[in-house]
């Protein structure tokens, strides 16, 4: 278990965060995760524990939409779940290939169109093979041919 006084209190700190975020009361939150509210209370007030882990943060934290093992990530410096960094963007597959090519253009000197393209193309690829993008965005080429 963590002994560092300041790493309770960033993990008090981020669930009562992450209440509020979500506009729940201590007793919402208790109800939720099946424990008490002074259990709520007193993960919120960043003390850290005597001896052991407090078995009710697992479930207080689920009830905050948390993810499993995010308690001890946030304990070990981490960012606590739900903060800015958890949003993912949406922009459609036609902006990035954009955004890409004009980069590429600004970049290189003399790369033909067609090498452009090749390069955005493999750029969109890892994008979608990292799950960045979806892995059809695009028009199929059946739908080109009025074949649905």
């Amino acid at each position: 278990m963590n002994r560092d006084p300041a790493a309770w209190i960033r993990l008090g700190r981020a669930l009562r965060e992450a209440r509020e975020r979500q506009s729940l009361s201590q007793d919402e939150v208790a109800a939720k995760a099946g424990v008490s509210p002074r259990s709520v209370q007193e993960a919120e007030s960043g003390k850290m524990p005597k001896s052991r882990m407090p078995y009710t943060l697992a479930p207080i934290a689920k009830s905050l939409g948390w993810p499993v093992g995010a308690v001890d990530s946030v304990l070990d410096g981490g960012e606590p779940p739900g903060g800015w960094r958890d949003v993912q963007v949406q922009i459609d597959d036609d902006t990035i290939a954009g955004i890409l090519t004009n980069a590429i253009v600004r970049a290189t000197d003399n790369a033909t169109a067609a090498e452009i393209r090749r390069a955005t193309q493999l750029a969109m690829d890892d994008l979608r093979r990292h799950g960045f993008l979806s892995e059809t965005n695009r028009v199929q080429p059946n739908e080109m041919n009025g074949n649905t």
